[in-house]
């Protein structure tokens, strides 16, 4: 059975020994969960996000139960970049696994700044641009304009060798645009997508219940939107791969995005009920392609769309941007 997925190919190649990844935000840097499972079974783990300078988040609560998901508000929480190339990625670098770098920034240039940092250091194997935060000033700003995330991704294809994936936000009110406009700046890959702008109110205090006020809804609640995009995306053939996230709880979960369209998926919100969700998909899947007698799982890959499409043959994700 072959799970590999090439998630870029050329000088910046990225290939996963499978198609289950973590999202960032829900599985600290990896580190964490050493000692719950063999993290180096999945396909690759993405970090928390990754800024220019040490951030302190949001004031709490940052965390409440919704419906068939949760509403967050961390707000970028994270070392800052300079301690992630001095002490986590010495440990990435160890791993089997690739680690997808995730960066948020509020300008361009920074962006840039921090794809020139993490350029080259070992154990830094792609990067994952946050376009799409809903927890931070301006956070939605680049995802929701087409025009912007192409100035980003141009930034960030000059300022690094890495390979480039563009995480997209549902708040966007043409994703295709914005994944059109990415992949034209020279994305190499595009995951989608991003959490939901919600609200929850605290109706004892009258207030909302997070500190920060709004959040980002996910979980099982918002797959079905997610899966949507993924499909809109898939239909368009913009002949890069797209990486499904959004309410992935069991292995089926998965199929239903991968025959959307997607080559891979993130597990995130499960891992918070279940820390050993993301194995838990991957061997649900390997189990479901035995049983299916699917020896290669990109055959799966679009299996609902419709045929004769641009997107028909299941190796169409290998075409994308290889320098």
């Amino acid at each position: 059975m072959d799970l590999r997925v090439r998630i870029a190919a050329g000088k910046r190649e990225l290939v996963l020994n499978n198609p289950v990844l973590t999202a960032s935000g829900c599985f600290g840097n990896g580190i964490e969960f050493l000692r719950v499972f063999d993290i180096q079974r999945l396909g690759g783990i993405v970090s928390k996000g990754i800024t220019l300078r040490p951030r302190a988040g949001n004031p709490q609560p940052r965390i409440v139960e919704a419906p068939a998901g949760m509403i967050n508000s961390i707000g970028l929480q994270n070392v800052g970049v300079d301690s992630v190339v001095a002490e986590l990625a010495p440990v990435w670098a160890t791993w089997s696994v690739p680690v997808i770098a995730n960066i948020a920034a509020e300008r361009v240039e920074d962006y840039a700044r921090l794809a020139a940092r993490l350029d080259g250091v070992p154990g830094v194997s792609a990067l994952e641009l946050n376009v799409s935060c809903p927890n931070v000033e301006n956070g939605l700003e680049f995802g929701c304009r087409p025009e912007l995330t192409a100035e980003v991704v141009r930034a960030v294809r000059e300022a690094t060798a890495l390979p480039v994936l563009v995480k997209l936000t549902p708040s966007a009110g043409d994703v295709v645009a914005v994944a059109e406009a990415a992949v034209e700046a020279g994305a190499h890959a595009l995951t989608i997508a991003n959490t939901f702008p919600a609200l929850s109110i605290d109706i004892g205090r009258r207030r909302p219940a997070l500190g920060w006020g709004s959040g980002g809804l996910s979980g099982p609640a918002i797959r079905p939107i997610a899966l949507k995009m993924v499909w809109d995306v898939a239909r368009a053939g913009l002949g890069v791969p797209i990486i499904g996230c959004g309410g992935i709880v069991t292995w089926s979960d998965a199929v239903e995005y991968i025959m959307a369209g997607a080559c891979a998926v993130q597990v995130g919100t499960a891992t918070f009920l279940n820390p050993r969700a993301p194995l838990d998909v991957l061997e649900g899947l390997e189990e479901f392609l035995r049983r299916e007698g699917v020896e290669d799982v990109m055959q799966l890959v679009g299996a609902a769309l419709p045929r004769g499409g641009p997107t028909s043959g299941p190796r169409r994700a290998f075409s994308g941007a290889e320098g």
